[in-house]
């Protein structure tokens, strides 16, 4: 797909589904869908080591090729590794957008975190992942997805005539607290998966500087701050009301994200997943300032900042669920407004155990994903196909597989075998032959499907097939169809 097709105009036709349903025999065969190992752009003898071992325990020869097929994808077509100042770089493009997602770029690399430490190549990965992201941040702090060429104006249709600062290097500049996020996080798990310190130099120091720079002037206590966006567009999510600042809110000490991981805009600024999110890691850049940096003032500082959010979240990040008991809301204004719904991206009320913001087994939590994975939930489907979350971003009725691969990974750590089971098959049967996942498919027809090639959900599936195979093997130990 080309790099200028956006998100919404990458649904399938009436002939590409045709063509597809007429190739899912010859799909059949599970022949590999990996590229020659000459053209991959990255190779790891770790991963390919652990494909073979898992694989290995996977009886369904289905699902074994989509994990051999997904699982590397990342890798195998979307790593461009280089130098900058002496140091590894690592663009990491999207998949069939070629610019490079803070949030996008952090997830997908993050399965083969714990490899790293057995594996040199995927060290110089991380070393080049996580220094190209600190020098993204140091671009502009408020964009969320940069170009190849830091010094290259944006070639993405959509973003050429943006009301904003359009830096060089920056593709979009949509406001998403979680573009922030993913960059410690990732930098955190590396730290903990190899204890290297390579990554932590005085410009990722000057980056985390910006990270809490930028989040302070988004709790927008002194004022609006700088941030403005506005789209001349006829899609109310792809824009900002109010001169580009977005809704009213009353500043209660949560951060203001004007557009959610989907690059939707909010409708209420305070995005309740993302606050937590940016709680949980301003607590892991402390320990990194505390262990790594040696630097105890701005780790108080981060601390200090993650009890600001965390009692305001407990103060004002909560709505009721019908039978009265709370629940986490998705989006708050501060004066009393919530808005209860969940989009299939992370982070979202679905991924908040995942990505490490509250505890699986916290009651809140739980009675939350329950009601996201209902039809209290507006973008919640249920078709002849499947059901699942979906968004305004794709469109009504388009489930995306993301959400069930998280429903897979909370119903693992649930210890729910059964649940775990039911999403596999969903997945499996629900890739239209390609052999990929896909940002969306159709409730009621998996044939019609959003983007081809989104790494990012491939690699979170192949995450959720070793998970499997670490923790409940058995539940891979037979073919799906002869499973009860």
């Amino acid at each position: 797909m080309s790099a200028c097709l956006s998100r919404r105009e990458a649904m399938l036709g009436g002939a590409a589904a045709a063509a597809l349903a007429a190739g899912s025999a010859k799909a059949q065969t599970f022949v590999s869908h990996r590229p020659p190992t000459a053209s991959r752009r990255f190779v790891s003898p770790a991963v390919e080591v652990l494909i073979k071992r898992v694989k290995a325990k996977v009886a369904d020869p289905e699902l074994a090729w989509l994990f051999e097929n997904c699982f590397p994808n990342t890798l195998d077509t979307t790593v461009f590794l280089g130098e900058a100042g002496g140091k590894p770089d690592a663009f990491v493009m999207t998949g069939d957008i070629d610019c490079m997602w803070l949030r996008d770029s952090s997830a997908q690399v993050w399965p083969y975190l714990p490899l790293a430490a057995k594996a040199p190549e995927l060290r110089t990965l991380f070393r080049g992942v996580i220094g190209r992201q600190a020098r993204c941040i140091l671009i502009d702090p408020y964009a969320n997805a940069y170009m190849r060429d830091p010094s290259a104006r944006t070639n993405l249709k959509w973003s050429l005539r943006d009301v904003t600062e359009m830096r060089p290097g920056v593709a979009e500049r949509k406001w998403e607290i979680d573009s922030l996020c993913y960059p410690v996080r990732l930098a955190h798990g590396y730290w903990r998966a190899t204890g290297d310190l390579t990554p932590f130099d005085a410009e990722w120091r000057q980056a985390m500087t910006v990270v809490v720079r930028t989040l302070r002037e988004q709790q927008r206590k002194d004022g609006p701050g700088p941030y403005a966006f506005q789209r001349p567009t006829t899609l109310a999510t792809e824009t900002l009301m109010l001169e580009g600042r977005g809704a009213p809110t009353r500043k209660v000490g949560l951060i203001h994200s004007m557009f959610r991981p989907s690059d939707d805009a909010c409708v209420y600024p305070f995005l309740i997943p993302s606050n937590l999110f940016a709680a949980a890691v301003l607590r892991q850049l402390a320990e990194l300032s505390t262990e790594v940096l040696k630097d105890p003032v701005f780790a108080a500082e981060c601390v200090a900042f993650a009890d600001e959010v965390s009692a305001a979240l407990k103060a004002h990040g909560m709505t009721l669920a019908p039978d009265g008991q709370p629940v986490w809301a998705f989006e708050v204004d501060g004066y009393g407004n919530a808005l209860f719904m969940d989009d299939a991206n992370a982070p979202g009320l679905l991924s908040l155990a995942y990505l490490g913001c509250i505890p699986h087994d916290d009651p809140v939590f739980r009675r939350t994903a329950a009601l996201a994975w209902s039809e209290r939930n507006p973008y919640f489907f249920k078709g002849h196909a499947a059901e699942g979350i979906g968004g305004p971003h794709a469109g009504l009725d388009l489930i995306w597989p993301m959400s069930l691969i998280m429903r897979g990974l909370n119903a693992l750590a649930d210890g729910d075998d059964a649940t775990v089971l039911a999403c596999l098959r969903t997945l499996k049967a629900t890739h239209a032959g390609t052999g990929f996942m896909h940002e969306a498919f159709h409730k009621d027809d998996p044939s019609k499907f959003t983007r081809d090639w989104f790494a990012w959900a491939n690699t979170l599936f192949g995450e959720l097939i070793v998970e499997i195979a670490d923790r409940k093997p058995a539940l891979l130990a037979r073919p799906l169809d002869s499973i009860a």
